[in-house]
């Protein structure tokens, strides 16, 4: 009896300890809030942080093409810093005529750099497994 007590315990932890280490399967991603209020300062962001912002295309740069095949530019957010959008065209819509001086709003995943940083995480997960990013460009959003 005492074996079979031990045995069930040891499953129980194990199990326990299992399903801390998948929460994000097995629960939906929360929604981008819908809150007109600002987001904390570009420069407090942190790695991994879910931020959204604006900022005006400073530079448009040639599509990276390997692997998932990404739309990039940099913003300049109106603090001055400046980051480089990383939008997944295998996933989402390419942001069309976008053009220096154009003012794109956005939804992502930020990664710092010492350039800025990246945005990124820009469209929804087919998966459902991460929060849905965004862009907005003259009126249109691309997910």
């Amino acid at each position: 009896m005492r074996k079979s007590l031990v045995i069930i315990l040891a499953f129980a932890a194990a199990y326990a300890g299992y399903m801390q280490l998948i929460p994000s399967v097995m629960h939906e991603p929360s929604a981008p809030s819908t809150s007109t209020q600002p987001t904390r300062s570009a420069t407090q962001w942190r790695s991994g942080e879910q931020v959204r912002g604006t900022g005006e295309v400073t530079r448009i740069l040639a599509d990276d093409n390997d692997g998932s095949r990404h739309q990039r530019f940099i913003l300049e957010l109106p603090s001055g810093q400046t980051v480089l959008i990383a939008h997944n065209i295998d996933l989402a819509a390419r942001v069309s005529s976008l053009s220096t001086g154009d003012t794109v709003a956005f939804y992502g995943e930020y990664e710092p750099n010492s350039q800025g940083g990246v945005i990124h995480w820009t469209h929804r997960d087919p998966q459902g497994r991460h929060v849905a990013g965004w862009l907005e460009h003259k009126g249109r959003r691309y997910q």
